[in-house]
């Protein structure tokens, strides 16, 4: 799709830069700013822009606005928090009502629901934009979910799809809600993200420690894997990863890597609003919690030398019997990240009114974005169109997948188990898929122990009102 639309682009980062020369691809021009000098003068520099004649690199914000037409469209690259703030305050006495400023970097969705009020009393339309997919997905063609007023996104939709990832002719682009909802879906996107990789990750060293497979054989499965349900972007990097060879060592890359990840506080967003929503996310949460304790290393590296895991380690698992049972594991796994962060989206929706149609997120998700999928055509469709599951596992389809792998999925926890492997992704899939299936839980004891010692009161499953015992203890 092109355009003819002149779009303000400030912030020439990875994104940023990318982003410009796919606008500019598709029809757009550009007019582009960024505060650091030298980030402007290596744009400048990029033999893309000089091809595209298409980019104006501008010295200064009153320039940019000088030469954007109005009502002006100015896409602001940058990182999230104050940066944010520093180029709005910027740009705002040069602007004019009408003017859209759209965010399109990893905010905090309730940053973006402060700062569109703030935009909106003096005549400024602001549209919190999430965008996925990385470099490449900038370069060309990202999924992005937008946030806010609709005949503002109406007006700047055109550019938008335009630079936008395409999924069978469809534009991977929409407005998921008012206000904070694109950075939202972004933030529950990016957990999604976290809890697949964790699983991944697990799924790895399953096939690496238990069933002893070399790393080309691991890249096989994988791909072989990437070729049926688990299809996916990061099932297939996945496989890329395990084949490639370090230069320096000639080991498997993979096995130069220090085994500590990073994290830029979008899952940890997901889990901590999961949490204030009373909406369980385990799988989500405790991917972020597997990379804090990763990261420590030094403390781990002293409590191997002191902690006693099983006796008999390492245990072996064939290969014939490890590879398919793991699959399932993964499989299910997956299909729980997915469930628990669409259910946040939908709290979310709720709490703060949005409206946000979850068959349209699965949509939007199929093309571009970090977690793309086969599956996410399925999940769309359950979500299409009469009544919606409560929960995505609820919807038919998934409901069979589910009953198919827990026999894979129960083996591969309880082998990982007697290896001392810990498996918190893996493991709290399904333990949340054991408990968001049981008919009676455990917390009719939690609540005799709240009244107990608290004089909490209970409810009674024979009859109405609150009650409260005197347990003499």
């Amino acid at each position: 799709m092109t355009t003819t639309q002149t779009l303000g682009l400030v912030g020439l980062g990875v994104m940023g830069r990318n982003l410009a020369l796919n606008a500019a691809d598709n029809g757009s021009s550009v007019v582009a700013y960024d505060p650091w000098a030298e980030a402007r003068s290596q744009f400048v520099d990029n033999p893309e822009v000089e091809r595209t004649k298409r980019i104006t690199v501008v010295s200064s914000p009153k320039e940019m606005v000088a030469v954007l037409p109005a009502p002006r469209t100015i896409l602001i690259m940058v990182k999230a928090g104050e940066p944010v703030d520093t180029v709005i305050d910027n740009l705002l006495p040069l602007l004019t009502d009408g003017d859209t400023l759209i965010d399109g970097g990893n905010s905090y969705f309730r940053d973006t629901i402060a700062r569109q009020g703030r935009l909106a009393e003096r005549g400024i339309v602001f549209i919190g934009l999430g965008i996925s997919g990385g470099e490449e997905g900038a370069r060309h063609g990202p999924s992005m979910m937008a946030g806010g007023d609709e005949a503002a996104y109406e007006a700047c939709r055109p550019i938008l799809e335009s630079v936008a990832a395409v999924f069978e002719g469809q534009p991977c682009c929409a407005r998921v809600g008012s206000d904070g909802s694109g950075h939202f879906v972004k933030m529950v996107h990016n957990g999604i993200e976290y809890a697949i990789m964790q699983s991944i990750a697990e799924a790895y060293v399953l096939l690496r420690d238990l069933a002893g497979m070399s790393h080309e054989d691991m890249a096989a499965v994988f791909r072989q894997w990437n070729e049926g349900d688990l299809s996916s972007y990061l099932v297939e990097i996945t496989a890329g990863i395990l084949a490639r060879q370090d230069d320096l060592s000639d080991a498997p890359l993979v096995e130069m890597i220090l085994d500590k990840a990073g994290q830029k506080g979008t899952g940890r967003w997901s889990s901590e609003e999961a949490l204030k929503l009373g909406t369980p996310t385990q799988t989500i949460t405790e991917a972020v919690y597997a990379r804090a304790l990763a990261s420590l290393k030094d403390e781990r590296v002293e409590a191997a030398g002191v902690l006693p895991g099983p006796e008999g380690m390492p245990r072996e698992w064939p290969a014939a019997e490890a590879v398919p049972a793991v699959h399932q594991a993964l499989l299910g796994s997956v299909v729980v990240a997915y469930a628990q962060g669409l259910a946040l989206i939908e709290a979310g929706s709720r709490e703060y009114g949005w409206d946000t149609d979850l068959s349209l997120v699965a949509d939007i998700w199929r093309a571009g974005c970090v977690i793309r999928a086969r599956l996410l055509d399925r999940i769309a469709a359950a979500f299409k169109g009469g009544a919606s599951p409560a929960n995505l596992m609820c919807a038919a389809e998934f409901a069979t997948i589910l009953a198919d792998v827990q026999d894979g999925w129960r083996r591969t926890i309880c082998e990982a188990t007697n290896a001392g492997v810990p498996l918190p992704g893996m493991g709290s899939a399904l333990t949340y898929f054991d408990g968001y299936r049981s008919e009676r839980l455990w917390a009719n004891m939690i609540q005799a122990q709240r009244d107990c010692f608290g004089a909490h009161t209970y409810e009674r499953i024979d009859r109405t009102g609150s009650f409260h015992t005197d347990w003499g203890l």
